[in-house]
């Protein structure tokens, strides 16, 4: 026999992030087709053809030019690793497209490729000078739960010495609506903590309209910094950051698991693009149980 916690059935959020973890069929990963891809481009009489008219081509063109033998082999040498270079790059891609097709059919949901814009609903949205989803999947996110997953990404331009850089920040993000929250709880800020706890304090003075939300839970406040609206209940946060619900952030979300939400709209996030079923299993199951919890305390 267990103890009695051991026996209490699991709530409603943990339920849902299991079900939306659910594996369904295809390749794993984004990369696991790239050489079945990169054999039929070989095979291929076009591509064959093509690699041979680049590789004499150099080869010549060196050796005319230039005027000497080894050159004009080194040249060769040169087309034909750039040209199979190139296949591997096609190849890659269409490894990768064939992944998201198939999990977008297995699970249910409408893939979208391309640059798409993305509505600035919450602040990481809203960040950079640019922003766009490069995949973008539509529909059930788990049980209950519809919304966007997506490959998201956003640039900041800087100027120096040699001229205009641009810097890339890529985040995996699960998207929905949670309605029931705008009124009770306007914004939530559940972010990974950064720097010195020392300097906690001084940096919430400049933080405009937010307030620091801090729980009775050492692991949580070791990992995670939660603000609200200065105009908010804390003691609503506090309900909804229940036992189970913190047990479940601290050790089963997905790793550097952050969420935001802004009048209804809930942007739950990991870093990097994620192009795997494992990792964008979990982090659909992660913004269902988020939804999930959420709309548990709205209610009650």
């Amino acid at each position: 026999m267990g103890s009695a916690e051991e026996q209490a059935p699991p709530e409603a959020f943990e339920l849902a992030a299991a079900e939306s973890e659910a594996q369904g069929s295809g390749p794993d990963d984004a990369n696991d087709l790239r050489g079945v891809h990169f054999k039929q481009l070989l095979s291929g009489t076009a591509t064959l053809v093509l690699i041979g008219i680049l590789v004499v081509a150099a080869g010549v063109a060196a050796g005319v030019f230039v005027k000497s033998a080894p050159l004009g082999g080194a040249a060769a040498a040169a087309a034909l690793l750039i040209s199979l270079l190139v296949v591997f790059a096609i190849a890659d891609a269409r490894s990768a497209d064939t992944f998201f097709e198939a999990y977008s059919m297995s699970h249910g949901l409408t893939l979208m490729d391309g640059r798409m814009r993305m509505p600035k609903s919450t602040p990481l949205l809203g960040r950079g000078d640019d922003q766009y989803a490069e995949r973008l999947l539509e529909g059930p996110l788990g049980p209950g739960v519809e919304g966007k997953l997506a490959l998201f990404t956003y640039e900041e331009e800087r100027y120096d010495k040699d001229g205009k850089e641009t810097d890339y920040y890529r985040y995996t993000v699960g998207l929905t609506d949670v309605p029931e929250c705008e009124l009770v709880i306007p914004e939530l800020y559940v972010q990974r903590k950064s720097g010195l706890r020392s300097l906690e304090k001084f940096e919430d003075v400049f933080r405009g309209s937010k307030q620091r939300v801090e729980l009775e839970s050492e692991v949580l406040d070791r990992k995670y910094e939660i603000f609200v609206r200065d105009t908010q209940d804390p003691n609503w946060v506090r309900q909804l950051f229940s036992p189970t619900f913190i047990v479940w952030l601290t050790e089963r979300a997905p790793d550097r698991f952050a969420f935001e939400l802004v009048g209804g709209n809930l942007c739950c996030y990991v870093n990097g693009h994620k192009e795997n079923s494992a990792d964008l299993n979990r982090i659909r199951g992660a913004t269902t149980a988020v939804a999930t919890r959420l709309r548990e305390e709205a209610l009650e």
